[in-house]
């Protein structure tokens, strides 16, 4: 199967499109844009300035993919947006390129970014992210895998989110949330561990209660960091997916740990 394009939509000289790209009515694809197979960009959505797609995404109406970056210290050259696979963007959502040259934001595979969100400037985002509408991640801010994002989340610049996080709605993320946690509030505070998700994502009994041990450890037992994640490499359970996540964490913890 051929490209699909709607003789109402603007296609860029330069552009590149795939097999089976399907382009709707007055959307816009930009002349360094590269669309891979199967990828799907509906009416009135943009695709623009250095950005590369994989294969089978989704771009809803009014979405904007590639926009300019908002940072004041961009100073000229194309930086650029890198998407993986399987991505759905809604109506109206925003991912906007790096600030420096030849850099990009990255967007992995399998990633569900709902209507009115927007992924900022050198974001990395992992795979399988469900982020709820009115969502928002700064500039430079770092998603790990299997993160949900709740509906009008905030999330700072350069803060970090860990792998199977549950961030909940109305939240205002202002340090690093450890991998397996559940935080929420203004600013946000781990409350428990990510339970459900966990056990969505296959995690066993064993591993759950190594979870809350870990959660009890952190935030239960009046240790201070250093103590709870001294205790944490001791542990008898230490070279546990758990544990080993949470302390890989901690090491390159860059705001503070929530």
């Amino acid at each position: 199967m051929a490209t699909d394009i709607h003789p109402t939509a603007i296609i860029c000289e330069g552009a590149e499109l795939d097999d089976k790209v399907v382009v709707g009515p007055y959307a816009y694809i930009g002349a360094q844009v590269r669309l891979g197979k199967g990828t799907r960009i509906q009416h009135h959505a943009t695709v623009d300035g250095r950005t590369v797609m994989g294969k089978n995404n989704d771009v809803y109406p009014y979405a904007f993919i590639g926009g300019m970056t908002q940072d004041l210290k961009y100073t000229g050259g194309a930086p650029g947006v890198r998407i993986g696979d399987n991505n759905v963007f809604r109506e109206y959502t925003t991912v906007h390129v790096a600030t420096k040259a030849d850099e990009d934001t990255i967007v992995g595979d399998d990633n569900h970014i709902l209507a009115y969100s927007h992924v900022a400037h050198d974001c990395i985002v992992g795979n399988h992210l469900v982020m709820s509408s009115q969502s928002a991640l700064g500039g430079h801010v770092i998603v790990e895998d299997n993160v949900v994002i709740g509906w009008s989340v905030g999330i700072h610049q350069f803060c970090r989110i860990g792998a199977y996080v549950m961030v909940g709605a109305l939240s205002k993320v202002v340090q690093d949330v450890f991998p397996y946690m559940i935080t929420f509030g203004n600013p946000a505070e781990v409350r428990f561990i990510n339970k459900v998700g966990l056990e969505r994502h296959g995690f066993g009994p064993e591993e759950l209660a190594l979870a809350k041990t870990v959660y009890r450890i952190l935030y239960r037992d009046g240790l201070n960091r250093s103590q709870a994640l001294s205790m944490l490499k001791e542990h008898p359970n230490r070279k546990s997916r758990i544990i080993k996540g949470v302390l890989k964490f901690a090491e390159t913890a860059t705001r503070g740990l929530a």
